[in-house]
């Protein structure tokens, strides 16, 4: 028996040694936390596996409370859930005997999807998650600890041509293997008798290869069975270093080199609205782009042409990455200036990928068959540049990205020892479009009003346009949030990703005064989500002092960001907007001052009425473009607003002959509703114009001020 003690962890030197004795310790006795402990620790390496994918188990005795006698129960991660974030409330926890006894009743292969909703009658823990396709892979397995795994080393030896041959002599025979099947019942009965036969030749294995798809390895404790994880996935990696460049150049050799990083990352942020305007023609997708050198290996190769249309191996990689990736032909420095021509030039390669895609789902499809889905590519490889991935949220987008680099560090490794060999089509189609596969499709939450739109809100770090953004957020945008106070821009993100996750919000710093710092942001915009759809021009500052008393200086500063910003912002969101090809919203924050004439207020309210109007000029201009513009008029916002800063507070209460500490209870009283209008009233204003029901409003003006006659449009 493998102990703690005897175990050198620094022998693992392709994998993470990440167990913990005084954590394991401190669970010693509770079996389920240790599978738990156990499955965490495996799922924090994704060369283990990838996020969501492989199971984990445990079996031991409990007592049933129907008869109070013990019995064995097997706990599960449960469908949907991630090993490396798996809870006890993640998993579910069935009876062993009722599981396997569902052999009696199983009628075939033919009527494999059947036996999930039977898993239900086999449950012990009334909190379960429901359980997983692979319940009865680990159930009919008899040992302690299992865990079934996808990883990159172990698949690259399972989906090459001699597979099979490579894991008998890499381990002596003491790893089995079962040939490609989807997982189900059936394949849990394989798995059994594979063990079985070896027994009869008198063969103790320690783990299970499956052709295409991973890896089953096991153990009587928890901490066995973590050891023989690693051990059998470090020897696999192992023999594959051995052998990287051994005959031939990994991936057949450089056929291009990379643009330098700086240039790489600019040119993703070109044409990246570009892609994202094609994979959007059915429904709006958030991109995400890595330069990862395991990727620029792949795409810059010799083999790329060869290995690229046969797709994925493993059915977690292939379900999340299409049937396979949309190579460009562009070059590197391609010149992405004429927008009009590289749409042009990329029209081909996106019909004939949508008439393939057709292809296969009208080849494939079944009586019973879902309707085909989006036949747009997920993947999108630029030889010399990165790859692109576009899915319905941020999140998916990027698991999509890491999927496909494990698919390529798996042809790196079936290349090198053998050959590469994909699912084939039928397989895959059966695996994609499943029916248990729809069903879990369909009961997916309906998406939020903002979902697959990215915004950007300038002044986004503090008061109004920080309630913008959240609000936004909230309503399930990824967001761009930005500031010229590098400090206060990091406070507001740190925020926002413990409230929203990483992948809701990405942030710039952003001068709306400079040209230069707004192309740096939108592009920083476009290489995080793909491009933009809602500019939010907010940014600003107030100064309140009668015409004598206003410098030249401040003048030019309330009209630089106040108009000039608004103006440099809109532009280079609009040349964005224009690439997507769908259209987009511009909201301007103005004010009640721009209609209202006051004492003390000639540069800002002048400033104000600009922004107005150019806000009416624009949406004069860019109807024909689907890019809605429109105006929010906010009218005392105090409440954690910038604005008051600076001496505004000051001004206006001497413009009106009271206090700063009598200002809020003015302003309230001056409104016909007698309200504090606070930043969240604004952000649900602008929520208002871009969320869905005034798709058809532009160069409209929505006043929130609580009621001003004297701001009504007339």
């Amino acid at each position: 028996m493998t102990t703690i003690s005897t175990v050198d962890a620094t022998k693992f030197k392709h994998v993470s040694y990440l167990w913990d004795d005084a954590k394991a310790a401190a669970l010693a006795g509770d079996e389920v936390a240790l599978f738990i402990y156990r499955s965490n620790m495996l799922g924090a390496d994704l060369r283990l596996t990838n996020y969501g994918g492989g199971n984990t188990s445990v079996k031991l005795k409990d007592v049933d409370p129907l008869t109070g006698q013990e019995t064995d129960i097997m706990w599960i991660k449960g469908s949907g859930g991630d090993i490396g974030t798996l809870k006890k409330s993640g998993c579910a926890a069935l009876y062993v005997d009722r599981l396997r006894s569902l052999e009696n009743v199983y009628r075939g292969i033919e009527f494999e999807d059947e036996m999930v909703a039977l898993f239900n009658h086999c449950i012990f823990d009334l909190d379960s998650k429901a359980p997983s396709i692979d319940t009865p892979l680990h159930g009919f397995l008899p040992f302690a600890h299992i865990d079934h795994l996808h990883p990159d080393a172990a698949i690259a030896i399972a989906a090459a041509k001699d597979g099979q041959k490579i894991t008998e002599e890499l381990f002596n025979g003491e790893i089995g293997w079962v040939g490609w099947q989807r997982p189900g019942f059936d394949l849990g009965l394989q798995l059994r008798a594979c063990l079985e036969e070896a027994a009869a030749k008198g063969i103790k294995l320690r783990g299970i290869m499956l052709g295409s798809h991973g890896l089953f390895t096991w153990g009587d404790t928890a901490y066995e069975s973590y050891i023989n994880t690693l051990e059998v996935i470090e020897k696999c990696a192992e023999y594959l270093e051995s052998n990287y460049g051994k005959s031939r150049p990994v991936f057949g050799g450089a056929k291009i080199d990379s643009l330098p990083e700086a240039d790489r990352k600019l040119q993703a942020a070109k044409v990246a609205p570009i892609l994202r305007g094609f994979c959007s023609s059915e429904r709006q997708m958030i991109g995400h782009f890595t330069d990862d050198v395991r990727v620029l290996e792949f795409i810059n190769s010799n083999d790329l042409e060869k290995l690229a249309p046969l797709g994925t191996s493993c059915p977690d990689h292939f379900l999340r990455t299409k049937i396979s990736p949309l190579v460009l032909e562009l070059a590197p420095s391609e010149d992405l200036s004429d927008v009009a021509g590289i749409k042009a030039k990329l029209t081909p390669a996106f019909e004939a990928y949508r008439a393939m895609y057709t292809e296969y789902y009208n080849t494939c499809k079944h009586d019973n068959s879902p309707a085909m889905r989006d036949p747009n590519p997920v993947v999108i490889l630029y030889p010399g540049v990165g790859m692109f991935t576009f899915a319905k949220d941020k999140t998916t987008a990027r698991l999509a990205s890491e999927y496909y680099i494990n698919a390529v560090n798996v042809m790196k490794g079936a290349e090198a020892v053998s050959e590469y060999t994909s699912l084939p089509r039928q397989e895959a189609f059966d695996i994609e479009y499943w029916l248990l596969e729809e069903a879990k499709l369909q009961r997916m939450p309906k998406p939020k009003a903002l979902s697959g739109r990215v915004a950007l809100v300038t002044g986004s770090a503090g008061g109004i346009g920080k309630a913008i953004a959240k609000k936004f957020a909230e309503e399930g945008a990824c967001v761009i949030i930005n500031d010229i106070n590098e400090e206060r821009l990091d406070g507001a993100k740190a925020e926002f990703v413990q409230i929203f996750g990483k992948d809701a919000v990405a942030s710039t710093l952003l001068n709306v005064t400079d040209a230069a710092s707004t192309e740096q942001a939108l592009d920083n915009a476009c290489l995080a989500f793909g491009g933009v759809d809602i500019v939010i021009n907010n940014a600003g500052i107030s100064i309140s002092k009668s015409i004598a008393d206003h410098s030249l200086e401040e003048w030019d500063r309330l009209y630089d960001i106040l108009v000039k910003g608004q103006f440099i912002v809109s532009k280079a969101g609009i040349e964005v907007m224009r690439k997507q090809g769908f259209g987009g919203d511009i909201v301007n924050i103005v004010s009640k001052n721009a209609v209202v004439a006051g004492p003390n207020n000639p540069g800002y309210g002048s400033a104000k009425a600009a922004q107005a109007h150019l806000t009416r000029l624009m949406a004069a201009e860019l109807g024909a473009d689907k890019i809605r513009v429109n105006t929010v008029n906010p009218d005392a916002v105090i409440s954690d607003s910038n604005i008051w800063a600076g001496g505004w507070a000051e001004g206006r209460a001497k413009a009106y002959g009271i206090t700063v500490a009598e200002l809020p209870a003015y302003y309230a009283k001056r409104t016909l509703l007698n309200e504090i209008i606070l930043p969240v009233d604004i952000a649900n204003a602008c929520f208002a114009f871009v969320g869905g029901l005034l798709g058809k409003s532009t160069g409209n003006a929505l006043n929130v001020d609580g009621g001003v006659a004297m701001g009504f449009y007339r």
